[in-house]
């Protein structure tokens, strides 16, 4: 399981793919056409991102019939991008439940237009995977933290020349391809304000109101803009851990760009913005694109989440599952004191089924208040799909 990023090296990534037929949804470079290039090297490809092949299915969707009757069973086909014809699907979906013995692989950078007919489909046996940016466990000994937190982990990033300046073309291509070639926003400018003004919410409490006041955006604008993100795979929210709460908790999601490099193009920077602010909400939305990565691994269903209660205690990621119950706090800092652990003792008090840790900037295992005390570098590293998150 191999991809090919920009100087023909090969990264291996972890991940098992299905033997039945499946959507592979990523953001735009995190390798999804390069990884099925090297897995399925006999498949058929129809790569809707050039013009021609999105002209003739456009008009003629049921030509994917034509190239299915030509297969022998046991095939593969890829149908690259399919949101980009999005007419495709109930042929795809028609050729599945046939069960003629051929697996159907379609990829997309966005979920928007594929929202029903991925529902219908998964209810036609097919599945849904996710590949995100890489994995520190997939680097390796190429892994940096210094280099991850400033560029982030998206394979067509990872090994530019110029990453700072890929960034910017990448957040370009998206604002020009994805959402106003599309036509998913009026005024192209508000929501390019609107994207600055979320990179100060990242690995932040979402309030609607307050970003509406700072884009100077409705109220109603700014929630479809937020759907935006989420349908095209940049950002995504998680939920505050609710089960069995005997507190009061507040009820806003917690917003997360889906790469760090992307927040730190996306995030201004100034004289007045102090760089460890920046530089720690970047590591802990490093550690919730890891966790996340993981938790859409799983087989079985696993919640990612967050823990605040109404007086400010937070824990800032909670992993409830059949796999196990972790609550992990990040703190930039390896020398804890009594204020960084009362909100994780507390949770502990709550929840004593919980695995309870930190996970902090150094180089020392150790603990604290009889809880774990993980380096990051190390806890990245040990995640993959198989492992818990920490035994």
């Amino acid at each position: 399981m191999l991809i090919m990023i920009a100087n023909s090296h090969y990264i291996p990534r972890i991940f098992n793919p299905p033997k039945e037929s499946y959507f592979l949804l990523g953001p735009r470079g995190t390798g999804k056409s390069t990884w099925l290039l090297h897995q399925y090297p006999n498949a058929v490809r129809v790569d809707l991102l050039l013009g021609e092949e999105e002209r003739r299915f456009s008009a003629y969707p049921e030509k994917i019939r034509d190239i299915a009757a030509s297969l022998p069973e046991g095939s593969t086909v890829i149908l690259d991008e399919i949101q980009r014809v999005p007419r495709l699907l109930p042929e795809v979906h028609s050729l599945i439940e046939e069960r003629r013995g051929i697996q159907y692989i379609m990829t997309g950078s966005s979920a928007r237009k594929l929202r029903r007919s991925v529902s219908d489909l998964l209810g036609g046996r097919a599945l849904l995977r996710q590949m995100g940016p890489f994995l520190a466990s997939e680097l390796k000994e190429k892994f940096s933290l210094e280099k991850t937190l400033k560029t982030g982990l998206i394979p067509l990033i990872w090994e530019s020349s110029n990453p700072e300046q890929r960034l910017l073309d990448y957040i370009n291509l998206y604002l020009r391809e994805e959402v106003q070639a599309e036509g998913l926003v009026r005024q192209i400018g508000d929501f390019s304000r609107f994207l600055e003004i979320s990179s100060f919410s990242h690995a932040s409490v979402w309030t609607t109101t307050d970003i509406s006041r700072e884009s100077n955006v409705k109220r109603a604008t700014v929630d479809n803009y937020l759907h935006i993100l989420e349908d095209l795979l940049l950002a995504f929210t998680l939920p505050v851990f609710s089960r069995r709460a005997k507190r009061k908790l507040i009820t806003h999601p917690k917003f997360y760009f889906f790469d760090s490099g992307v927040y730190r193009i996306l995030r201004p920077q100034g004289i007045l913005d102090r760089s460890q602010e920046i530089d720690g909400w970047a590591l802990e939305g490093l550690v919730a694109q890891h966790l996340r990565c993981w938790v859409l691994a799983q087989n079985q269903p696993h919640t990612l989440s967050f823990w605040r209660t109404q007086t400010h205690l937070e824990v800032d990621f909670i992993i409830y599952g059949p796999k196990g119950f972790w609550a992990i706090e990040v703190k930039r800092s390896s020398n804890l004191g009594p204020d960084d652990a009362r909100s994780l003792l507390t949770f502990k008090e709550e929840y004593p089924e919980a695995m309870c840790l930190f996970v902090v900037l150094g180089k020392r295992k150790e603990s604290y208040r009889g809880l774990p005390v993980i380096p990051i570098e190390e806890f990245l590293l040990g995640i993959t799909p198989e492992n818990p998150i920490f035994p």
